[in-house]
């Protein structure tokens, strides 16, 4: 197959998972073209049978605002003409589903090109219920030829919140596990020299992550057993998280990394993997750690509880919570016995369910249905 992608080429998990489907699609013999505003920062090497189409921005005085979705669906129908391609596929709504339509309306009378959509979360449950959108995404799901979500729980949302009749289908986000798996890091020195305990927390700092949670936790919980915690990325809420720091005078237990690429590394320096987030349509972010063997703290939101199984590869509090989110780091952290069970069955929960062999063959699946449709 031929397959254009157009997604978000950030440290988001939509841009993330767009790119590794990519990446093993194109592994698999079928020619992939990347449709964006700048290169996915995971396509970091070359890949036969993928090609990247960079979205030209025009600058006219005219126009106060960029038209980014109208420059995207030109690009669009440029490059489906001209590489003949079979379907597009856009992770997250807006405004590629909305970019994908149009550019799928000018092909038609030359082609029935198909348009598949993935909803990966916030383009539903946060900024799709926006009143300016909400009518926009209604329409590019009804207008798809497929469409799927990362979690049931995204499924459910998009069906009640937008009253959608068409079928939704399940397809879950994936990890490497080959990549993401346990493994001596040179960083456990580096970070806890006397033997602490690591904590992990990795996002875009949004208010929806409740990075502060995580900075309360580990409050909590180095005061009964010596432990650090490293916060991974940028965003927003990062500059109050480090006044947070120097207030409860903890510069010493929390250390900010800021954007990183050696996730696998870092993931391996750790214990736990804290997720204390108000809105998680799927996790990503747990998942990785779990297939590095890390137990995971969450937040019972979203997605979360389909990833995390409660007492047994990690736990799960209300939002908010940070008493018993400590409580179970500090009881796990504290029994080698559980802790080993906990990793383990962590580990196996990511190679079982949700390995990129099991996952990507599914989105192919799917492919050949819509083609077929």
């Amino acid at each position: 197959m031929k397959i254009g992608i157009t997604c978000y080429p950030t440290y988001g998990g939509s841009g993330v998972i767009a790119t590794e489907l990519g990446k093993e699609l194109a592994l698999n013999g079928h020619e992939v073209h990347f449709i964006s505003y700048a290169l996915p920062f995971r396509l970091n090497h070359f890949i036969d049978n993928i090609y990247f189409h960079e979205v030209e921005m025009s600058n006219y005085p005219l126009f106060e605002f960029p038209l980014y979705s109208l420059a995207l669906a030109s690009k669009m129908v440029e490059v489906a003409n001209y590489e003949n391609l079979d379907l597009l596929h856009v992770h997250y709504a807006i405004p590629h589903a909305i970019s994908g339509y149009l550019a799928k309306e000018i092909i038609k009378p030359k082609k029935d090109i198909k348009l598949v959509t993935t909803l990966h979360g916030t383009d539903i449950t946060l900024v799709g219920l926006e009143p300016s959108f909400v009518h926009l995404v209604k329409f590019s799901i009804e207008r798809s030829d497929g469409v799927t979500a990362v979690s049931r729980f995204l499924r459910e949302k998009t069906l009640t919140n937008y009253h959608i009749e068409e079928d939704i289908s399940v397809i879950p986000n994936f990890v490497d596990t080959t990549l993401f798996a346990p493994q001596d890091s040179s960083l456990k020195k580096r970070f806890a020299p006397n033997g602490e305990k690591i904590l992990i927390h990795t996002s875009n700092f949004r208010v929806v992550k409740r990075v502060f949670d995580t900075i309360h936790i580990i409050d909590k919980v180095s005061k009964e057993i010596p432990a650090k915690l490293l916060l991974v990325g940028d965003g927003p809420d990062r500059s109050e998280c480090e006044r947070l720091c120097r207030e409860m005078d903890l510069c010493d237990k929390v250390i900010f990394l800021g954007k990183q690429e050696a996730l696998v590394d870092i993931l391996n320096c750790g214990d736990l993997f804290l997720i204390p987030s108000q809105s998680e349509s799927f996790g990503l972010a747990a998942l990785e750690a779990m297939s590095c063997g890390l137990p995971v703290i969450s937040s019972s939101v979203g997605g979360l509880p389909e990833l995390v199984v409660h007492n047994e590869n990690g736990f799960i509090a209300e939002i908010g919570d940070v008493d018993r989110m400590a409580k179970y780091s500090i009881d796990l952290l504290t029994n080698p016995r559980k802790y080993k069970l906990f990793s383990e069955n962590a580990r196996k929960r990511g190679v079982e369910k949700f390995d990129k062999q099991i996952v990507v063959p599914q989105y192919e699946k799917f492919y050949e249905a819509v083609l077929n449709s």
